[in-house]
C-alpha cells in the first residue's frame, strides 16, 4: 500500500504529551493562561469559577495553537521548520486534530460554566479572534486586528464571570488591546524571512523589521501608563518606578543594538502583565 501524508509513520521525536504542547505553542497559551489566572484571582471570583475561566481560556488556546500548525503545515514543511513537530513528522496529524475536537468541546464546556455572557465572549471575541488570524488574516494588514480584539477581550472574560457580572474598565480593555498588538508584532520578527517566503504578508511584514520593533515599543509603554494610571486614586510609588524601567527600557528598543531591542521589548511586555494583573 503506498504511504501517504496520513499513513505516513511519524519520525522519531519527544514525548507525545510534549509536542503536543509545542504545537500547541505551548509558551504563549500558558501566558495567556496565567494572565487569565491572576486577573481571576485578583478580581475576587469564587474558587471555582476562577479555575473554570482559566481552564477554558486555556483549552482555547490550545485549539488556536492546534489550528494555526495544522493550516501551516504545508509551508512550514516548506521552509524546514524542524522546530514544529508536525512540519519535523515526529507528530501525526491525527493527533493534533483529535486533540483540536476535545479542546474545543472542553472550552465550550468551561466557558458554559461561569455564564453566557463570559463564554460568548471568550469564545467569539477572544478564542475566535484566534482563528480568524489562522485562517487568513495572518496574511493582511489586518493580522494586528484579532490580537486586539482577543486580548482587549481577555479581561472581560473575567469579569463577566463575576458576580454580578460587568465588563472590565475602558482602561483594563485599552491596555490589553495595546499588550496584544504589542505581542504580535514581537512574536513575529523571528519568522519574517521564512513568513514572507510562504507568502505570508502580515502588517509586520508590510512596515518592515525596524518600525515594528519601534511600534511595539509604543504600543506596550502607552499599554504600562495606562495599567498604572487608569485605576482610581493615585498611581502607588511601585507603579511610577515600573513606569521609569519601561522608559529607559523603551529607549533601548528604539536605539539598541544586536538582541538588545527585542530583549528589552519583551521585558516590557512582561512588565505590562505585572501592572494589569496587580492593578
Amino acid at each position: 500500500m503506498p504511504v501517504t501524508a496520513g499513513t505516513a509513520p511519524a519520525r522519531p521525536g519527544p514525548p507525545r504529551a510534549l509536542a503536543l504542547l509545542v504545537a500547541a505553542h505551548g509558551g504563549p497559551a500558558l501566558a495567556v493562561t496565567a494572565i487569565t489566572g491572576l486577573l481571576a484571582l485578583r478580581g475576587g471570583l469564587h474558587p471555582l469559577d476562577a479555575a473554570a475561566v482559566t481552564a477554558a481560556v486555556f483549552t482555547g488556546q490550545l485549539t488556536i495553537g492546534w489550528g494555526n500548525d495544522l493550516l501551516d503545515l504545508s509551508r512550514d514543511r516548506a521552509v524546514g521548520r524542524s522546530d514544529k513537530p508536525l512540519a519535523a513528522g515526529s507528530l501525526p496529524v491525527g493527533w493534533v486534530a483529535r486533540a483540536l475536537v476535545v479542546a474545543a468541546l472542553a472550552s465550550l464546556v468551561l466557558s458554559a460554566l461561569v455564564g453566557w455572557r463570559s463564554a460568548l465572549v471568550n469564545v467569539v471575541l477572544a478564542t475566535g479572534a484566534g482563528h480568524a488570524y489562522n485562517l487568513g488574516l495572518k496574511a493582511t494588514a489586518w493580522s494586528w486586528v484579532p490580537y486586539t480584539c482577543g486580548f482587549g477581550m481577555l479581561p472581560s472574560v473575567v469579569t463577566l464571570a463575576a458576580s454580578p457580572p460587568h465588563w472590565a474598565p475602558w482602561w483594563m480593555t485599552a491596555a490589553g488591546a495595546a499588550l496584544g498588538v504589542g505581542a504580535h508584532l514581537l512574536n513575529v520578527l523571528p519568522d519574517l524571512a521564512d513568513d514572507e517566503a510562504t507568502g505570508v504578508r502580515g502588517l509586520p511584514h508590510r512596515i518592515g523589521e525596524r518600525p515594528s520593533r519601534v511600534l511595539a515599543a509604543a504600543l506596550l509603554t502607552a499599554a504600562s501608563v495606562l495599567a498604572a494610571t487608569g485605576p482610581d486614586g493615585p498611581p502607588p510609588a511601585w507603579a511610577w518606578t515600573a513606569l521609569t524601567l519601561v522608559t529607559v527600557l523603551a529607549v533601548l528598543t528604539w536605539f539598541g543594538r544586536g538582541r538588545t531591542p527585542f530583549r528589552a521589548a519583551v521585558t516590557i511586555a512582561l512588565l505590562d502583565v505585572v501592572l494589569l494583573t496587580v492593578a
